[in-house]
């Protein structure tokens, strides 16, 4: 191995795992062999060999078709009750750090360039000693803080995140500033580098927010609620720019359609229904792109006839027994994350990183 990087976050959501395909895709580019690590996972799932890992390290391997087994790539991972079981010392401490050292060793002895990606926010695990501070520096590698874009608050955020680092003694790579405004944009690259000088460290990149990003699939939904599709499965990771709630007047609704818009209704609500697939199938015998979504609520399902008019549809629809209110709070205020299978949001991340990373600052 020539040279490891450590990207970890300022906290949740910030993007860590968008900006890390970016960075990978960037770096398969320039170097013959690039390797990844999720040293300690949180999200897992389970993977056609029964083993359950890091869905990181899923979306790695199968989207860069990296040789490493799934095991590998994610080493440890904390699941539902591991805090009690450290806390209550029915955990192997050293065992864990054994696990991450026989992955690390493995991977660096077959690649140019390794990608090691965190969990959170630089301190995350450190009440069972696995932070990302403590990690980087057993590892040995330069740690890249990833932080919202702004000024005021971003340096806040990181200047918690770099004690954290100069704590373990972790020298710090770079900065890079995540969904940055266009309208900030010009004004950040101006003064954010004059806010690292004190601590002589470098911006590596600027990127701009991308709505398509933030914006949850049908899948995501279909996810959450445990539903499965009545109809239109195929565009499952179809995404919307605007959530609408339906529960007043149809010629108030059917006035107000517009493209691109997943519609929550009470599944009792059949005219709202019926009027949106009647749009629907208008607009595909037109040839014009209408892309919307339903999702149906309350505890009484759709009636049989309703179902059997779905049938066959090429538009997502799903059913939830929650109230609507309830699915409309729950809809907006979810964090999609990137899933495999979204490949035009995978694609469109690795394009929009790429673009706006220094890969020379970043791989000397």
């Amino acid at each position: 191995m020539k040279k490891a990087i450590f990207v970890a976050a300022t906290g949740q959501h910030v993007g860590k795992t968008t900006l890390c395909l970016g960075i990978l895709s960037g770096l398969k580019k320039r170097y013959g062999s690039v390797g990844f690590l999720k040293p300690v996972g949180q999200e897992l799932v389970r993977t056609e060999d029964g083993s359950d890992v890091d869905k990181d390290a899923v979306l790695f391997k199968d989207h860069f078709g990296l040789s490493s087994s799934y095991t590998t790539l994610s080493p440890m991972h904390c699941p539902a009750g591991f805090t009690r079981d450290f806390l209550d010392e029915k955990v192997d401490q050293q065992g864990l750090l054994e696990q991450i050292t026989a992955s690390w060793e493995n991977l660096k002895s077959l690649h140019d360039f390794m990608l090691i990606e965190g969990t959170g926010h630089v301190g995350v695990g450190s009440l069972f000693n696995l932070n990302n501070a403590r990690v980087a520096k057993h590892l040995q590698v330069e740690i890249v803080i990833i932080v919202t874009g702004g000024i005021g608050s971003a340096f806040d955020e990181l200047s918690l995140n770099i004690e954290m680092c100069k704590s373990h003694n972790v020298p710090i790579k770079g900065i890079i500033l995540n969904k940055v405004l266009d309208d900030k944009r010009d004004m950040i690259l101006e003064y954010f580098p004059k806010a690292l000088a004190r601590w002589n460290i470098p911006l590596l990149g600027c990127i701009p927010f991308t709505p398509l990003l933030s914006r949850p699939s049908m899948r995501d939904f279909s996810n959450l609620f445990k539903s499965p599709f009545f109809c239109g499965e195929e565009h499952a990771f179809r995404h919307f720019q605007e959530i609408r709630l339906v529960a007043g007047s149809l010629d108030s609704y059917v006035e107000e359609m517009k493209p691109n818009q997943l519609v929550i209704t009470p599944a009792c609500r059949e005219d709202v229904v019926i009027a949106t697939i009647g749009k629907h199938l208008r607009e595909r015998q037109a040839r014009r792109k209408w892309e919307t979504g339903l999702i149906l609520t309350d505890p009484t399902p759709p009636r049989d006839e309703l179902q059997k008019r779905m049938q066959g549809l090429d538009l997502p629809i799903i059913y939830t027994p929650h109230s609507s209110f309830d699915v409309m709070k729950k809809v907006s205020t979810f964090n999609a994350k990137i899933l495999r299978e979204d490949i035009a949001k995978v694609q469109e991340a690795i394009n929009i990183v790429e673009k706006n990373i220094n890969f020379d600052l970043l791989c000397s």
